[in-house]
């Protein structure tokens, strides 16, 4: 694919503007609204980077906590230790690594046995990480005291968004992405096709938990204490999963419409009901799966495909009459 081609340029060069237009948004508002606007795009990050793997694949996983809090806790243990920048690099290879291992021992299973997997992983390293905290370190959580803002953690989140749509973006126009909807449809066929599926969905899912990764590392600052109860509560894998589902895992910027309403609405949930909050966050998965099984974006690609089906019949009908006419 060329990078010089309009339909590149045109669609970069406008999610240029609206990313620069973002950058000014800690100088309008308050910083309860930029708490709110760090916890949107944080989401924005993973439900994007969960529908990459997730939405071409139909593999749905339960992992994306596992490498949020590889990515925390590496800055919680290395903070005081490296530059932040050196930080980021030792959480990005911690969670490349990790995928990987996960990527070829799991990725050839299917179906509830890789929810069920990736489910348990996260417990796995949950209890992991408490063991070694309680034997080794003789003590639980660790204090998180580094010289960055709350607005650095918004820019920092908002540039890893950016990149994150332009690898989406190109991927989709590119072969591995086309190997990947074949996948989607049906892995028997793309074998045939002489696809290495096994590869082709590994690499896509270590892009995929880099980006996880990174988020929980550039995030981890804005806690001043972190514990494996804290990095690795599983709440957020189903969260992100919701998201990405009432959104459309299927498009690149579908999560983005789940992750905007659904970031406001467990806002007032946990404020409102902090007892209940799991079972609103359950009634609300409920609901979309039953309405809203393709989310927002499928919803309007369903009604939007007879319109265009009715508006291609209306044009074939003119070109005829006319001919006839002639």
């Amino acid at each position: 694919m060329s990078i010089l081609k309009p339909d590149f340029i045109k669609p970069v060069a406008i999610g240029a503007v609206i990313f620069a237009a973002l950058a000014f948004l800690p100088s309008l508002v308050d910083s309860y609204y930029m708490s709110l606007a760090i916890s949107v795009v944080s989401f924005a990050v993973l439900a994007t980077a969960w529908s990459m793997f997730s939405g071409p694949t139909r593999y749905i996983s339960l992992a994306t906590v596992v490498f949020f809090g590889i990515g925390a806790y590496t800055v919680a243990v290395l903070g005081e230790v490296l530059a932040f920048p050196l930080v980021l690099l030792c959480a990005g290879l911690a969670g490349t690594v990790v995928a990987l291992l996960v990527g070829f021992s799991t990725l050839r299973l299917a179906g509830v046995y890789f929810v069920i997997f990736t489910f348990g992983l996260t417990e796995l390293v949950r209890q992991v990480v408490s063991w070694y905290e309680v034997n080794v370190t003789r003590e639980m959580g660790r204090y998180v005291f580094l010289d960055i803002t709350q607005n650095d953690i918004y820019w920092q989140l908002l540039a890893l968004f950016a990149v994150l749509l332009l690898t989406g973006f190109v991927l989709g126009r590119s072969r591995l992405g086309f190997a990947l909807r074949i996948i989607g449809e049906d892995e028997t066929v793309a074998k045939h096709c002489g696809i290495d599926v096994t590869r082709v969905k590994v690499a896509l899912f270590v892009l995929s938990a880099l980006f996880m990764t990174l988020t929980g590392a550039i995030i981890a600052p804005r806690w001043t204490y972190i514990d494996p109860v804290i990095a690795f509560n599983p709440m957020l894998s189903f969260q992100v999963v919701i998201m990405a589902l009432l959104g459309g895992p299927r498009r690149l910027l579908g999560p983005l419409l789940g992750v905007i309403p659904l970031t406001l609405l467990f806002e007032v949930l946990t404020a409102s009901f902090p007892n209940h909050f799991s079972i609103l966050l359950g009634c609300v998965f409920m609901v979309i799966v039953y309405l809203l099984p393709g989310g927002v974006v499928g919803l309007y690609e369903k009604y939007r495909a007879p319109k265009k089906r009715t508006l291609s019949t209306d044009t074939e009908t003119t070109r005829k009459s006319e001919e006839k006419t002639a």
